[in-house]
């Protein structure tokens, strides 16, 4: 550890969490939002009982979940551009932007992964409830709304949160977009000051820590789950 340069890290530690992890943690945010509400809208489509539904939605999840999310992000970040110039009936690509291609991504991608977690709480739910909120005259959409759904949320809180952690994690990956996420910027500080060993480490060690407290999280809740039950 001689020459180990920790001056570097001291340095520029107010740049990496101000710009970059900034950057890591709303995307996170959003993605995690949108991708819950479109994994929901699948799960309820794929326990509906409608064939169409239930197939299509199949085939959405089963897709997305057999690619590498590192190609999923070269292709939307490549195509949304001329997806919303086919959809503006534009002449040229529209100009989306690293951040705004990057929520499309990973809010569509995790979507697939939400949706089988939460298809899985749906079920979870004891049928008889289901058949009691039919008997007092609810709609399908009034029973998962007023009996599934917040079952399933709570059965399900300490797998989505893992998924959660999972996301942040691979958020890293937009780095090869040149964004300024967390990892991407102690790349620039890295590749500027020639601190590669540094910055990676220190990098390493910050995504260990909020991962490994995160998944503490997860266990406490996950224990005080299994007791509500």
């Amino acid at each position: 550890m001689n020459g180990f340069d920790f001056d570097v890290i001291a340095r520029s530690w107010v740049y990496l969490f101000r710009d970059g992890m900034t950057f890591t943690l709303k995307l996170t945010a959003l993605s995690t939002l949108g991708g819950l509400f479109l994994g929901t809208l699948l799960a309820l489509c794929r326990v509906a009982g409608l064939k169409p539904l239930s197939t299509i939605a199949g085939l959405y999840v089963n897709l997305l979940r057999a690619l590498p999310l590192i190609l999923v992000i070269f292709w939307f970040y490549f195509l949304v551009p001329y997806i919303g110039a086919w959809v503006t009936g534009s002449d040229r690509p529209v100009a989306v932007g690293g951040f705004t291609s990057a929520l499309i991504t990973f809010t569509l991608f995790e979507a697939a992964y939400f949706c089988e977690i939460m298809r899985a709480g749906i079920q979870s739910v004891p049928r008889g409830q289901v058949a009691a909120g039919y008997a007092l005259g609810f709609t399908y959409w009034q029973v998962m709304r007023n009996v599934v759904l917040p079952q399933a949320f709570r059965n399900m809180t300490p797998v989505l949160l893992t998924q959660v952690i999972v996301l942040f994690q691979d958020t890293s990956l937009v780095y090869v977009l040149s964004l300024t996420d967390f990892l991407g910027a102690a790349v620039k500080v890295a590749q500027r000051d020639g601190r590669l060993i540094e910055m990676y480490m220190f990098v390493a060690v910050v995504y260990f820590i909020i991962s490994y407290a995160a998944s503490l999280l997860v266990r406490y809740l996950r224990r005080h789950t299994e007791i509500a039950r």
